[in-house]
């Protein structure tokens, strides 16, 4: 049946007794148990990393279709502003307000001397919207406004000085 164990001498007998004596299956299980928690702790690191992942994914895309709408609305504006500082918008609305172009400037040297005559404008101030236009809203409605369109003269360089005229332009 079973043999008895053999007798081990000298050096194989002082190595034998360093081993432990009994079977060795005892020891595997907590091995495998460790491995076994190790890998499923690792898979579950694993899946809420990768959900995290998606999460800051969907942040990100919706982020950057907010940036493409914000981007497109302040396109939209700066056009608009474009439109009304062109001049002919300017001038256009300029003339519904009651203003009309300015006559020929005079410059002041550095000297403190006035070059030029200025010259009152020519032009005619624009007829007044018809009543079935609406006003437009930002019309001042102040009381004491002036309903002329010709702006005060400028007084003129004094008696003393002698300056030499500029040509003026005429619109």
């Amino acid at each position: 049946m079973s043999k008895p164990p053999r007798q081990l001498k000298g050096r194989a007998a002082r190595l034998a007794a360093l081993l432990p004596a009994g079977p060795g299956r005892a020891a595997r299980m907590p091995f495998v148990l460790l491995v076994v928690v190790l890998l499923g702790g690792g898979l579950i690191t694993l899946l809420l990393l990768n959900s995290a992942l998606n999460e800051g994914s969907f942040k990100l895309s919706k982020d950057q279709k907010q940036i493409t709408e914000l981007t497109d609305e302040e396109q939209a504006l700066q056009r608009d502003v474009d439109g009304r500082s062109a001049p002919g918008a300017l001038e256009k609305r300029a003339r519904e307000l009651g203003m009309v172009p300015g006559g020929g400037p005079a410059f002041l040297s550095p000297d403190g001397k006035v070059l030029g005559k200025a010259a009152e404008s020519t032009a005619l101030p624009a007829p007044p919207p018809s009543p079935a236009a609406p006003k437009p809203s930002a019309t001042p409605s102040a009381p004491d406004a002036t309903p002329s369109g010709s702006a005060p003269a400028v007084p003129s360089a004094s008696a003393g000085t002698t300056a030499a005229p500029t040509p003026t332009s005429g619109r």
